[in-house]
């Protein structure tokens, strides 16, 4: 399902229009923009299209365009919600280059905990990044977020196996950081 939309001091989270498919085409194009993501290969125009009308419909995610600088620059969701046991994984990309180091990311992630805890009374997010990927990490743990372990040799890219750093919120811990 497509989230409500969310403003921030610098991004709002919001559903998808009609002309954000393209976007994210030409973003997953882009291997800088891929290098961290599970995604390796462009998608086309109708296949993106169809992802995000499979997002809007799925009953175990929640999923916004991130929007700055009066444009859509990004992508964020909650994924795979275990409704029973009330915890999920999350994922964000900053598709536009020349809005990355901006906190965008760092935001978008606030406002998307924020929902989760507050909106979906989720007890746990979850969250993974390769390793070397410093600029996610301090986002995440901007956010709340914890080290939990690191996956080692747990992606195979660019020829070489990556380690995967792994990181959690308890909401119990974040609420405590919200009010101290």
């Amino acid at each position: 399902m497509y989230g409500p939309v969310l403003k921030g001091e610098k991004v709002t989270l919001r559903p998808p229009d009609e002309t954000d498919a393209a976007r994210f085409v030409e973003w997953f194009a882009d291997q800088e923009v891929t290098r961290y993501l599970g995604v390796t290969f462009p998608l086309a125009l109708e296949q993106e299209k169809e992802i995000l009308k499979k997002f809007g419909e799925d009953k175990n995610l929640v999923w916004w365009v991130i929007e700055a600088e009066g444009k859509a620059v990004g992508g964020i969701g909650i994924h795979q919600i275990d409704w029973i046991n009330a915890h999920a994984i999350t994922g964000i990309v900053i598709g536009d280059k020349g809005c990355w180091r901006k906190g965008y990311a760092s935001e978008a992630m606030a406002l998307r905990t924020a929902y989760a805890f507050r909106q979906l009374n989720l007890h746990k997010l979850s969250s993974f990044t390769f390793f070397e990927n410093e600029g996610s990490k301090r986002a995440l743990m901007k956010s709340g977020y914890r080290e939990i372990g690191v996956e080692r040799e747990h992606i195979w890219r660019d020829g070489r196996w990556h380690d995967t750093w792994l990181a959690e919120v308890m909401r119990a811990d974040w609420e405590k950081e919200q009010t101290g």
